[in-house]
């Protein structure tokens, strides 16, 4: 039923899985690979069909200098900024509090509410653009910042609240109850006792709410229009014109944009992990 560990295989499988292992890391890290050579190479290797060979000249400070300095780059990493923090901390916080409540108390109703959470997550995202987009210029919030954190936060919230109802759900309760017999409000027990368990649960989960909407493009393109409002991965395609496509441009975008999430994970990697696996074993 389960694999077998590689230590217990025959040999001639250990090595065909440590020849084969490279191979995939490589083919899996192409397409990066291929974003960071376009990204020092000409705009003349474009035109010329030099796309994969070696690049002709070396123009990485020349790319990346145009990137931040004769773009609105800048105003686009702003604004995914501006997007990601807010919603981040948003849809935890919200999650935090409804998964305390849907984990905890026990009423009539419970696990229905706890569906209507996570039901959204089942629905395709791309038929609700008409609705979504309608009710954002209906409210006035059409290429706002605003819309797309609040809109975030809400689509969001479903899969938060299903993680930190499980994980405060293999929390030990006896901690809860005791502190009910000494008299303790709920909101301090929250506050106070579950919170601080809730700490791995909590960086693993603004690591992945992090990621996800840093690296949102459609719903950037559909409630976005703009260096005002738009978030860095729409704003890289402003680097093409009508009849020109400035691919070594859009390459030095995308590695900038990759950055942060890159980062996040990298300073948040201990809790990361320690989140998923809280629990895996007794």
């Amino acid at each position: 039923m389960f694999p077998t560990p590689l230590d217990k295989t025959s040999r001639s499988w250990q090595l065909t899985y440590q020849a084969l292992l490279p191979i995939a890391l490589i083919m899996w890290l192409l397409p990066l690979l291929a974003v960071a050579i376009f990204s020092i190479k000409p705009a003349e290797d474009f035109t010329q069909g030099n796309f994969w060979s070696w690049p002709s000249s070396f123009e990485m400070f020349a790319n990346y200098g145009r990137v931040f300095f004769d773009s609105d780059m800048p105003r686009y990493m702003l604004n995914s900024v501006l997007i990601t923090v807010p919603t981040m901390i948003g849809a935890v916080a919200l999650s935090a509090m409804t998964g305390f409540a849907l984990g905890i108390y026990k009423f009539r109703g419970n696990l229905l509410i706890f569906f209507l959470f996570i039901a959204g997550n089942f629905v395709p995202f791309q038929i609700l653009m008409v609705p979504v987009r309608d009710l954002t210029v209906s409210m006035g919030l059409y290429d706002t910042k605003l819309g797309l954190v609040l809109f975030h936060i809400a689509f969001q919230t479903g899969f938060c609240t299903l993680f930190m109802r499980n994980f405060i759900r293999a929390l030990p309760f006896p901690l809860i109850e005791a502190a009910r017999v000494e008299g303790i409000a709920e909101w301090r027990i929250f506050w106070f006792v579950v919170l601080p368990l809730m700490k791995p649960a909590l960086a693993a989960l603004c690591v992945l709410i992090f990621t996800f909407i840093w690296n949102d493009y459609f719903w950037a393109v559909v409630l976005t229009q703009g260096p005002d409002a738009q978030p860095v991965t729409a704003g890289i395609t402003s680097f093409n014109s009508q009849f020109r496509a400035a691919y070594h441009l859009m390459s030095a975008g995308s590695s900038v944009a990759a950055l942060p999430p890159v980062l996040m994970f990298f300073l948040m990697q201990k809790h990361f992990i320690a989140g998923l696996t809280l629990g895996a074993v007794k």
